[in-house]
């Protein structure tokens, strides 16, 4: 007897489909799930790069600070006070610090100007307040505001930043 080949008809469209379905299903996740990868890998490169470039750009937009310059005020000013019935002097050297270089040549334009604000502001000052660091420090601050004030409205611009004392004597 002869052994029957049990042929089985083709099976129906619906019957084999299954099989490669699970197949093509799982190549299709693989495939979405690397480029998910791919495309956040993307946007956290673009997004870490955008971080650096601004703290590169806002270091280069920063503006160059100039080099200072300095002007002194020659010969030094020298002022009368009487102090608890005393004849009492201070001396001090003045310079002046700026840093657009056009404009502190026109500075020694208005130094008449300057150097005369500077006399009466140091003559009105109380002879014992210039004692104290305090009261150094203070008349220096009043001296820069006053002279910014004056060539504000000479030159349109303050032009100095600073009124430096670089030496003081009080006898």
């Amino acid at each position: 007897m002869a052994k029957q080949q049990k042929v089985e008809p083709p099976a129906a469209d619906g019957e084999g489909a299954p099989v490669k379905s699970k197949k093509k299903l799982f190549i299709l996740i693989g495939a979405a799930f690397l480029a998910l990868l791919l495309s956040a890998g993307g946007a956290a490169f673009f997004l870490m790069g955008d971080e650096e470039e601004p703290a590169e750009e806002a270091v280069n937009a920063a503006p160059v600070k100039q080099v200072a310059l300095y002007q002194p005020m020659d010969p030094a000013f020298v002022v009368n006070y009487t102090h608890e019935n005393r004849r009492r002097y201070m001396q001090v050297n003045v310079v002046l610090m700026g840093r657009d270089a056009e404009k502190m040549a026109a500075v020694s334009q208005h130094m008449p100007l300057l150097r005369n604000e500077l006399v009466l502001q140091f003559s009105s000052e109380e002879f014992a307040s210039l004692f104290t660091p305090e009261g150094k420090e203070a008349l220096r601050d009043r001296a820069t505001l006053s002279v910014q004030s004056i060539l504000e409205k000479e030159l349109g611009d303050p032009v100095i930043e600073s009124v430096l004392f670089t030496n003081i004597v009080l006898q």
